[in-house]
Formats: structure tokens, C-alpha cells, sequence
């Protein structure tokens, strides 16, 4: 099987080439991407699948048209993975449009390629914010529940799903999309809470964590291990059924507080490590949604106890101080 994987030395992308090649999942795994600020490649040649000869990669954008369909037609590959994406959403508040260019843009662009060349399953990497935000007592997410996004980012990452979806009406392209929530592991650029809390905190700086009198930190974060996704989103390929959407939960819902002194006790700081900052505009108190579905088809996590996880997570960022201070340059 050949494998098209685009955004695949970002986060989850590159673990996901990674989770292939590792268990022999893939004869060929293509990998497109623009090698943007949280990437820049360094993922890739640092887990050294620049060496493997199943991986092929190809540098471009989404949203070139006649460069993606040129790949797809020269490559001619089996699925499609798409987690290219502008995914911060403090970034997607101060400038939105690469956020609406790329993940709206990007993701029609590809799917009219995918189109073009018959491909057997186009999966669309998604995510939880776009359910929008629940309060404490709220009833997880499910599929079918009504969408509302708060931020730009997810409303534009809503957009590219509805897209996906539209191809499997309009088309019959073979399309599934997953929503996950926040994922955590090795490899992730330090705009996200845990990999800057965990950098700082070697480096001996406080964390910035969100905070006023009214809501101390209490926002709450569903948190799943990238690797539990990558598996998820291998088992709904291949598993799921066409048309769908399935959530794919962490099934560990924490505050920023609690992440936040979990950290603390295992780097051995009390409080006055955390700098209290402001809460970014539109800060959605909760995200939290059901596996159900995921879990009919059979699929079970690996990654479950956080406080464990953690200590790991921590220790590797710590042997692998030249990888992250490496994208700081």
C-alpha cells in the first residue's frame, strides 16, 4: 500500500509516518509539506525517516494545485491522510486568513486531486474545538451534536470538514474524518501548553498559564496521547465507514491547573513557578467528546495514565534538548 500523508513532519503528522513505518503498515509513505514554522523538518530527520527508503518526501503547499496533483498522479497512492493544517488558535486570533487559505482552501484543493485519481480512502485529520465550548457538567460531544466553533481556527477547520463530507455526497469519494482532542507526545513545537510548560520549566522559566479571579486555570482539556491518535486514525481507515465522523477522545479531562502542578511535582517547583497571565479572547472553558462510536469499531487506548505519561514526556524532552532548542533558531 502506498500512502499519501500531507503535513507529515508537523506534530501528529510525523508521528503518524513514524506509527506506519514502524509497525510495516505502508510499502510507501509520501510525505508533502510546506515545512512550516512547527516543523521545519527537523521532526523527520530527528526520529532519522529522512534514512528510510519507504519515505519519500515532497516539499509544497496544499494549495498549489498543479504541484499536489503532479505528486499524486506521479506517486499514485492508496489513501490519502490529510493533517496539513494552521492549527494554533492564538495565531488564528491575530491573523486568520493562512488559517482559512490552508484549511479550507488547501483541504478542496486536495480533495479535488483525490478526486481525479480514484483514491481508495481520503481521511481528514480534524479536531474537537469545532463542537465549540461546554461547561462542567455538559454531556461529552458526539458526532451528531450541533457544531459551533469560537475561534477562527476551528471554524475554519469546521469548513474543511464539511468539504470532506460534501465529496462523499457529491462525489461518492471515499472520505472519513476524524475529530480528536488535545493531543500531547514527543515531537510537539513548544506554542502548545505542554511542550512550552516543560521547556520552560528545564530552562528554569515560569509557565505562562491563563488565569483571572473569576476562573483560575480551570479551563478543561480532554488529553490524548499522539500515539493512541495515530492508531485511532489508522483503525477509522481502515474500519470505518464511509461518510463518517469519529471522535477520537483522550478519555482524560484535566484542568490547566491540574496539568499545570503535575508538571510541577515532577520537576520537583512549587507555584511560584506559574506567571498568571490573561485569558485569550473567546477562551473555551471545556472540551470533551465521545468514543462510542471509535470504540464499536473495536479500537482501545494504550495510553492511559496520564500522571505516567507525563513523567515520560517530561524525561523526553529533557534527553532531547537539541531537537526543540534546535526550532527555536
Amino acid at each position: 500500500m502506498k500512502i499519501l500523508v500531507t503535513g507529515g513532519c508537523g506534530f501528529i503528522g510525523s508521528n503518524f509516518i513514524k506509527y506506519l513505518l514502524e509497525n510495516n503498515l505502508a510499502e510507501k509513505v509520501i510525505n508533502y509539506d510546506k515545512q512550516t514554522y512547527a516543523g521545519k523538518g527537523r521532526n523527520i530527520e530527528h526520529m532519522g525517516l529522512n534514512k528510510d527508503t519507504r519515505h519519500k518526501f515532497y516539499y509544497g503547499d496544499i494549495c498549489d494545485r498543479f504541484f499536489i496533483k503532479q505528486v499524486i498522479k506521479e506517486t499514485k497512492p492508496d489513501y490519502i491522510f490529510n493533517f496539513a493544517a494552521e492549527s494554533h488558535v492564538d495565531r488564528s486570533i491575530n491573523s486568520d486568513e493562512i488559517f482559512t487559505m490552508t484549511n479550507v482552501f488547501g483541504t478542496g484543493v486536495l480533495l479535488n486531486a483525490a478526486r481525479e485519481q480514484g483514491i481508495e480512502r481520503f481521511v481528514q485529520i480534524g479536531t474537537d474545538e469545532v463542537y465549540g465550548s461546554l461547561n462542567k457538567t455538559s454531556p461529552s460531544s458526539k458526532e451528531t451534536d450541533q457544531t459551533k466553533p469560537n475561534s477562527p481556527y476551528s471554524a475554519s477547520k469546521l469548513g474543511a470538514d464539511a468539504l470532506v463530507l460534501s465529496y462523499f455526497t457529491t462525489h461518492q469519494l471515499p472520505v472519513c474524518v476524524t475529530r480528536s482532542s488535545n493531543n500531547y507526545g514527543p515531537y510537539q513545537y513548544q506554542e502548545k501548553l505542554l511542550p512550552l510548560f516543560i521547556t520552560n520549566l528545564l530552562e528554569g522559566k515560569k509557565v505562562p498559564l491563563m488565569w483571572s479571579e473569576e476562573n483560575p486555570g480551570l479551563n478543561i482539556r480532554d488529553w490524548l496521547h499522539v500515539e493512541d491518535n495515530c492508531r485511532a486514525i489508522w483503525y477509522v481507515a481502515n474500519y470505518g465507514e464511509p461518510g463518517e465522523i469519529y471522535n477520537i477522545p483522550g478519555n482524560n479531562e484535566r484542568t490547566n491547573i491540574e496539568m499545570t502542578k503535575m508538571l510541577l511535582e515532577i520537576f520537583g517547583m512549587n507555584e511560584n513557578m506559574i506567571k498568571k497571565i490573561s485569558h485569550r479572547k473567546g477562551h473555551d472553558f471545556r472540551y470533551s467528546i465521545d468514543g462510542t462510536k471509535l470504540k464499536k469499531l473495536g479500537f482501545k487506548h494504550i495510553h492511559l495514565e496520564l500522571p505516567e505519561e507525563l513523567k515520560k514526556l517530561c524525561q523526553w524532552y529533557k534527553e532531547n534538548g537539541n531537537w526543540w532548542r534546535s526550532l527555536k533558531k
